[in-house]
């Protein structure tokens, strides 16, 4: 009887014929989750989960099933050939450039070799590898990016010579840019954590069909962590520390992942301090002062010294430490198989944030600021996201996202000289709703129509206070009076809005080309009050704008063989002034930028050519891209006059009076070269030079924010388990005769002063060495060192008040459990 049983199990089990497999990377065995596995009709579809496992038994033994991850090799294989319980199948890693999707150039999934524009691509286990400290940080690594510093927390990305709001942030399909973006630099960028991203997309050049208003230099689109919902109960969590000597960061995230059959949620939270940063001390361009810092404030909102404090060591930048907390939750719930509901909810707070370039401003020979910094950042997104996939004639799937954002900044000022404080508070609440929808008009996809719309709305708060200090010894204990101040935007409330409706349309020609066009119609809509006219009399307290613009683009992709590939963009762009534009008031250098009412929006046009050369099955390319942009109306700072007047008194000083206006032609040119990929499985390289020059027809003066020549090089060693790779990043030098020194946007005066010639020398030529290792010890265990300005250079980045980084070495741990 025990014989037969044994005979009739036997029976069972080969008829049962492989219920589960496994997938498995080959080489280091580690598992594969989130591989798609279907039969040939896409009937039936399962997942792997974190162990690489997948139940089968829906198939059936007929059915070829396939075995898809965008990071591997496809495989197939006949059911019936899988015959034991559980079977392993070893899926090979890709290295594979041509076909990488790319999520912001049309807000939907698309393969690079149908989008004609630059776009650059960088993924969540390339942040890792790179370990920056904030996301400006990260953007720095990208080719074609640079960034600017005022303070270390802070970071002004720059995009083929334009920044600030003339560069386009959005985080998850939400615009970040809001009503008071600064035309100069920004620091807004840092409000999304790099440990939260899944992956940044750059897009370059005006993209305003898809995004609209601000896009004039590109894009640059975060995508956050999102959980993905199972078959069967599924727990991930990981822990992720990292330690940097060159200013004792200590960054610590944690995250948990909630897979269930019917909802999944993922909830991070990323908290990091930073101390004072230590600057280079090799100092190869000659000046053996610029940038130390040998005194500093020490004053604080409890604190009070009369006199700066002496620094031990002037490589110490004091007054660049600050924190910075990230939450960010999410929340997946499938309604049925063809409407998904997902929730958004980001914040981040930031602590006081010291403004070091003031608070290293002297006037007189004397430190000019006890304090100058910026309250604690914060920003808050709640979006809800609807994505459907309804699959009828006019609509085969799309998303509709609706978001609120609230964003609060402060800025806190006194002069050594003095007891009176200066407080300015601003409030930004943003609504938005957007929808992107698409049609495939062929069962292939290869003609594709897409539309959709937008709607924004903010309202900005702006307040301001004057208060003086009572003090006793060294301690700040009390207000002794409050007396008013000039607020930065108007006290009255402001408002921005704007509505908008594009269409995209991409076809394949043929083969070997491929058609994309799209236009886009936007309003705008600006109030703004002021109410106090003890500082400032306009010619209209009380006003009311509208624009309106119709933007274009169109692009052509043409492939002669398999291994190239010519690109050309035809597109145009606009940017409407917002409140920060048309109504701020705020002093810098001895001169204070005032309201220019009458200020109309700046456009840009846009050719541009790219030309890309494949080697290697297409694991490795080269890449040349070169862009010519006309700006028309653009919008610069120049010396402007109020009320018949050249000077006002701001905070208690007389001091120039400037303003936004509207020039008449400028122009853009420049572009960049890249490599980047495999050797063969192990070796890898790349690498970027870009080149930038713009001026204006009118004036011929120098446009602001041009990088001088940059770029890197790098090349490393990888396997399954180890990668290693070196780096070399170069700048070249931009002499004073290139800087435009009427807006202040270039900051000459960062750069080393000449005493001899009476004169700023420019920003000199630079370059540094990195190398960075990781290890996989197993799925559980990964760790990460970076060694970077090996050699200990001094130098800034152009146009930045703060020092660069030394010698820096980091040392990173992730734990997945």
């Amino acid at each position: 009887m025990r014989i037969l049983f044994l005979f009739l199990l036997f029976i069972v089990t080969l008829s049962v014929k492989a219920q589960k497999v496994r997938l498995l990377e080959r080489g280091s065995g580690f598992p594969i989750e989130n591989v798609t596995i279907y039969n040939e009709t896409k009937g039936i579809i399962v997942y792997t989960d974190k162990k690489g496992i997948a139940n089968l038994s829906l198939f059936n033994d007929s059915d070829i099933i396939s075995f898809n991850h965008i990071g591997f090799y496809e495989y197939e294989i006949l059911k019936r050939e899988l015959s034991v319980i559980e079977y392993v199948v070893y899926l090979n890693k890709k290295a594979e450039f041509l076909e990488e999707i790319v999520l912001s150039a049309s807000k939907g999934n698309e393969v690079r070799s149908r989008i004609a524009e630059q776009v650059d691509v960088v993924s969540e286990a390339e942040i890792l590898r790179l370990a920056p400290q904030t996301s400006a940080d990260l953007l720095a690594f990208l080719p074609g990016v640079r960034v600017q510093k005022s303070q270390f927390g802070g970071g002004s990305p720059v995009l083929r010579g334009m920044e600030a709001n003339r560069v386009l942030l959005v985080v998850d399909g939400v615009r970040m840019n809001n009503g008071i973006y600064r035309t100069g630099h920004l620091q807004n960028s840092i409000s999304v954590s790099p440990n939260i991203l899944e992956r940044t997309e750059v897009l370059f050049g005006p993209s305003s069909v898809v995004y609209g208003s601000d896009a004039l230099g590109g894009v640059i689109h975060y995508y956050t962590k999102s959980p993905k919902v199972s078959e069967k109960t599924i727990i991930n969590s990981a822990i992720f520390s990292r330690y940097s000597t060159a200013n004792n960061e200590i960054t610590t995230e944690g995250n948990l992942e909630l897979r269930f059959k019917k909802w999944a949620s993922f909830t991070d939270v990323t908290y990091s301090n930073f101390g004072d940063l230590r600057m280079g001390d090799n100092r190869t361009h000659g000046f053996d002062t610029w940038g130390k810092v040998y005194e500093y404030s020490n004053n604080t909102s409890t604190y009070y010294n009369p006199n700066p404090v002496q620094n031990s060591n002037p490589n110490i930048q004091k007054n660049t430490n600050f924190s910075q907390t990230d939450v960010l939750q999410k929340f997946v719930v499938p309604l049925s198989d063809n409407t998904e509901f997902d929730f958004n909810f980001q914040y981040s707070v930031s602590s006081n944030n010291p403004r070091f370039d003031n608070l290293t401003e002297y006037s007189g020979g004397e430190l000019k600021f006890a304090e100058w910094y910026y309250g604690p950042q914060k920003r808050l997104l709640i979006s809800p996201q609807l994505k459907i996939n309804p699959d009828k004639k006019l609509l085969e799937s799309g998303t509709i996202v609706l978001a609120y954002q609230n964003i609060k900044e402060s800025r806190v000022q006194r002069k050594f000289t003095s007891l009176d404080g200066y407080y300015r508070d601003e409030t930004v609440n943003v609504l938005s709703l957007n929808g992107d929808f698409f049609v495939p008009l062929t069962k292939d996809e290869t003609r594709v129509f897409s539309y959709g719309g937008e709607l924004t709305y903010n309202k900005v708060d702006s307040d301001a206070i004057g208060k003086t200090l009572e003090v006793y010894n060294n301690s700040v204990i009390g207000i002794a009076n409050e007396f008013t101040i000039q607020s930065r935007y108007p006290e009255g409330g402001s408002t921005y809005s704007s509505a908008a409706a594009y269409i995209n349309y991409r076809q394949n020609i043929s083969k070997r080309s491929t058609l994309n066009t799209g236009v886009r119609l936007t309003g705008t809509h600006l109030t703004a009050k002021w109410i106090d006219d003890t500082f400032i009399i306009l010619p209209d307290m009380d006003i009311s704008l509208n624009n309106a613009a119709v933007t274009a683009t169109v692009g052509y992709i043409f492939r002669p063989s398999v291994n190239w590939q010519m690109n050309g963009v035809v597109s145009s762009g606009f940017r409407s002034p917002n409140i920060d534009d048309i109504g701020k008031i705020r002093e810098k250098g001895g001169e204070v930028t005032v309201p220019n009412m009458y200020l109309k929006p700046e456009y840009a046009y846009n050719f541009e050519t790219t030309i890309l050369k494949y080697f290697n099955n297409k694991t490795f390319q080269t890449g040349l891209n070169i862009y010519y942009t006309l700006l028309h109306n653009y919008i610069t700072r120049d010396y402007f006059d109020l009320n018949g007047s050249s000077t006002i008194i701001y905070d208690g000083e007389e001091v120039l009076t400037m303003a936004n206006v509207n020039k008449k032609n400028a122009y853009i040119f420049g572009g960049t070269f890249s490599v980047n990929g495999n050797f063969n499985a192990n070796c890898y390289a790349n690498g970027s030079i870009t080149y930038t020059q713009g001026k204006a027809y009118d004036t011929k003066d120098p446009l602001s924010s041009i990088p001088p020549l940059f770029g890197s090089l790098g090349t490393g060693y990888q396997n399954e388990r180890f990668n290693v790779g070196v780096k070399w990043i170069f700048n070249g030098k931009k002499s004073i005769d290139k800087y435009n020194l009427v807006e202040g946007i270039d900051n000459i005066e960062q750069t080393p002063y000449n005493a001899s010639l009476d004169t700023y020398y420019g920003s000199p030529s630079w370059y540094i060495f990195n190398i960075n290792a990781n290890y996989k010890l197993n799925k559980n265990f990964s760790f990460f060192v970076n060694f970077d300005n090996i050699f200990d250079t001094h130098y800034k980045e152009f146009a930045s008040a703060i020092s660069a980084p030394g010698r820096n070495f980091s040392a990173s741990l992730l734990i997945n459990i």
